[in-house]
């Protein structure tokens, strides 16, 4: 469904301007995570009229409301992804950029287990792992 971001904008009384749609429909489809330049990019080519403060301004909006998250993976540009209950990681590509999303039990019954070792109760945490592709 790819418009799963305009629901939740609706969901929480936010004005929807017909470019805040399209900036919300490119974001619900994409596959990716998204830097505000290609979120532009992807927005323009449906409507020609958005500009790249209004990509800014409407990804702050929809960060702030809790309907996205901004991601960091050191290459000096926000990326951004839907909002998610359901918890995975990150495995960035450092020759490409590509960001490969995964889950592993093993690491959240470690990280579980390590914060309780130190004498706490993990209740939210982020993991990104980088890395070189081995050459074959």
């Amino acid at each position: 469904m790819s418009d799963r971001i305009e629901k939740l904008c609706l969901e929480k009384n936010m004005r929807m301007t017909e470019q805040r749609r399209v900036i919300a429909r490119v974001l619900s489809s994409s596959s990716d995570h998204p830097d505000v330049e290609e979120l532009h990019r992807r927005a323009h080519a449906v409507d020609p009229h958005i500009s790249i403060a209004t990509v800014y301004r409407t990804v702050r909006l929809f960060e702030e409301a809790g309907i996205i998250d901004r991601l960091d993976f050191r290459d000096g540009r926000s990326r951004y992804e839907e909002h998610s209950d359901d918890h995975h990681d990150h495995l960035i590509d450092m020759k490409t950029g590509k960001v490969v999303e995964f889950v592993d039990p093993e690491i959240e019954a470690l990280q579980e287990a390590i914060a309780r070792k130190l004498g706490y109760r993990l209740v939210d945490h982020r993991l990104e792992l980088y890395g070189m592709p081995i050459e074959e």
